[in-house]
């Protein structure tokens, strides 16, 4: 049974045949490459000019040089695992809770009415005001942690899929039901692929307030970590490393970002 709505597609060929210049996949490819390859280059002739010192802004070669003597001592590789995987524990958690929410409420009347104002107020708590009670309640350990993210990535997911569900068209549903589907069976064939595109964008800014937590979580309460690794390169003056942890930490969240984008498009494929 198909299902009308939105979904993200290739650039159809024009008239004669073909694919739009922008549109091309290498074109896309090698334009990503432009705006970080202008800001790498306006980074060396900022670091090397003279008119900042080595501790306000390293060159990008000190950079490289403090990757290279943190992965020697077999710190760099640590410290990324157990980021990546806090972040990918608390994300697959914060996301799986925000999907069942976000379904409830946006499928039924009653649990809206009980859940909605409690979540709403408690998805306007800043990411800080939770690590003190966090740390009382499950000490300075991975839980803390994980629980952290997992708090990240569920508002978004509940926020939209529960938007989402509460718009679906009403004649989607009643086509659904026509051909004798109820309960779980409708949700799966019919409401869910409708409101597939605000679930994933969901999960990419769960994705993105995970990484966004994490930090919070390790800057205040972490002995490894890039979280860790800011704050202690912060203390001790060294502006390199803490350069080296925020650009491992855009990179790894663009990584992450783009596992979701092949997600989004097989799902694409799958129910488009």
């Amino acid at each position: 049974m198909s299902v009308a709505g939105e979904r993200p597609r290739s650039a159809a060929p024009s008239r004669d045949g073909r694919i739009p210049f922008l549109s091309r996949r290498w074109v896309r490819i090698v334009g990503g490459f432009v705006l970080p390859l202008v800001l790498l280059a306006t980074w060396q002739i900022a670091s090397t000019s003279g008119a900042f010192t080595a501790s306000q802004l390293p060159s990008p070669q000190m950079v490289v040089e403090a990757a290279v003597d943190l992965a020697q001592r077999g710190l760099l590789g640590l410290y990324i695992a157990i980021s990546t995987q806090r972040v990918l524990i608390g994300f697959l958690c914060g996301a799986a809770l925000g999907l069942l929410f976000g379904a409830l409420v946006g499928l039924s009347r009653l649990s809206d009415i009980l859940f909605s104002p409690t979540l709403s107020a408690v998805r306007a708590v800043p990411s800080l005001a939770w690590v003190p009670l966090l740390i009382l309640w499950f000490k300075i350990g991975e839980d803390s942690k994980v629980i952290l993210i997992a708090i990240g990535a569920f508002f978004p997911v509940y926020t939209m899929v529960a938007a989402a569900l509460k718009h679906v068209d009403r004649h989607l549903i009643e086509a659904g039901r026509a051909f004798g589907l109820n309960g779980v069976r409708l949700f799966t064939t019919v409401q869910l692929p409708a409101v597939l595109p605000s679930v994933i964008s969901g999960l990419r800014l769960a994705l993105a307030q995970s990484w966004l937590f994490l930090v919070a979580a390790e800057l205040i309460a972490s002995s490894m970590g890039l979280g860790f690794l800011l704050s202690d390169s912060s203390n001790n003056g060294r502006t390199d490393r803490l350069f080296l942890a925020i650009i491992l930490l855009a990179v790894l969240g663009k990584l992450t970002d783009s596992l979701l984008g092949l997600f989004e498009r097989w799902s694409a494929r799958r129910w488009g």
